[in-house]
């Protein structure tokens, strides 16, 4: 089965009318397009449906209470709204609309549609006098002029009240319908992106290799985001144990050799190249077919270069009309800015993004990164937290040079 919202993270926001049932099949019907869903409820939309309904359906903890500890520990608000791709409401009440019209913070789906800078997309579902009602249209006028906002429904129909009119939430497939079309318009639509994430293994005898401590994580985090950002995504992914979205498509390599050879027939074709890899830098000259023994006295072991991947891929476009915009990372340990520089120079490269991998929290084998990011021209981003997050700031650098 096609999931058009496979890779996309989908938070939705349920208000507090008779309609807040319905969105019992939304958040069912969006896990079944391939989204991850998470669910933040008002007050009123509770006394309608449960919580645990909706962490049922959603298979996530269902964000209701700003100020309940248990839920906000760590900003909840916060967290959700860096976590979400698109933020859909449904129902959108006519408080819900005027509230956030008003730009209040009051519970927790406004305080979290507030943090939250994408797109957001409201069905509205109330009785026909209340949509009617002057105050109503203008908030709905007012939030369809801003690009943030977009509205599907309401239509007319038969009302839970008995009334029959214009009020009626939007039934499933149009929902679903919307909420695809708003995911697939992202910024990076059209676009191809080639990203290489993880380490390289240089084997020295079957049973023995170079290698370093990349998870990859970084990596999958900038498909992650430009698949969320409309980009149709293939990721290069050296020998790791992290978990993969879908919505990616994954080439699995193992050596530099292997990575050098899924990069250069693809990098011709894609707009951006991420080169995230951690690629080895040294393999054995020679390798052992058989299980090298050790023996009593001192060894020595030849290295010779590895490819450089983003070399080779630099050299192979840069002359081209259209070329992609390149894009590489350093880890580094000491004098940072400097070897960052000095790569972007070196490989011609448009961007390079710099971290200390010795730094807490930065780097290697943890969810955390702080990096900084330079263009010939200086220093173009900073960012720091979780690497999703991360690597959204870096994409918003690169989409700034795109345009």
């Amino acid at each position: 089965m096609s999931q058009p919202l496979a890779g996309r993270n989908v938070a939705v926001a349920v208000g507090g009318g008779i309609a807040a049932y319905k969105a019992c099949d939304f958040v069912r019907e969006l896990r079944r397009q391939g989204a991850e869903v998470r669910v933040a409820m008002t007050r009123g939309a509770c006394e309608f449906v449960t919580p645990l309904t909706m962490q049922n359906l959603s298979g996530h903890p269902v964000f209701t209470d700003t100020f309940e500890a248990s839920q906000d520990h760590a900003y909840g608000h916060l967290q959700l709204a860096r976590w979400a791709d698109l933020f859909v409401v449904a129902p959108a009440t006519a408080d819900l609309l005027a509230r956030i019209r008003a730009g209040l913070g009051n519970d927790a789906v406004t305080t979290t549609l507030l943090a939250f800078r994408g797109q957001v997309l409201l069905a509205p579902a109330m009785n026909t006098a209340m949509w009617d009602h002057p105050e109503t249209q203008a908030t709905v006028q007012a939030l369809a002029a801003q690009p943030k906002y977009r509205f599907v429904g309401p239509v007319a129909g038969p009302l839970a009240d008995g009334d029959v009119g214009m009020g009626r939430l939007a039934e499933l497939p149009a929902l679903v319908e919307a909420t695809v079309s708003l995911a697939v318009q992202g910024p990076l639509a059209g676009k191809s992106v080639l990203v290489t994430a993880g380490p390289t293994r240089e084997f020295l005898d079957p049973v023995r290799f170079l290698s370093n401590p990349s998870t990859g994580k970084m990596g999958l985090a900038m498909g992650e985001v430009a698949r969320a950002l409309g980009a149709r995504v293939t990721v290069v992914l050296g020998p790791t144990e992290a978990s993969v979205s879908k919505g990616l498509e994954v080439v699995r390599v193992t050596s530099a050799d292997d990575m050098l050879a899924a990069v250069m027939p693809r990098v011709e074709a894609a707009d951006v190249f991420v080169a995230a890899a951690a690629v080895s830098d040294w393999k054995a000259q020679t390798v052992s077919a058989l299980k090298t023994k050790k023996g009593d006295g001192p060894e020595s072991l030849v290295l010779v270069r590895t490819p450089d991947v983003l070399a080779t891929a630099s050299a192979k476009v840069h002359e081209n009309p259209r070329r992609p915009l390149l894009v590489g990372f350093a880890a580094e340990t000491n004098d940072v800015e400097a070897y960052a520089r000095g790569k972007l120079e070196r490989k011609r490269l448009d961007l390079v993004v710099a971290n200390d991998v010795s730094a807490p929290g930065s780097g290697f084998g943890v969810d955390t990164n702080r990096v900084v990011v330079f263009s010939r021209d200086g220093e173009a981003g900073r960012a720091e937290g979780p690497k999703r997050e991360v690597a959204r700031a870096i994409w918003d650098v690169v989409l700034g040079r795109l345009k």
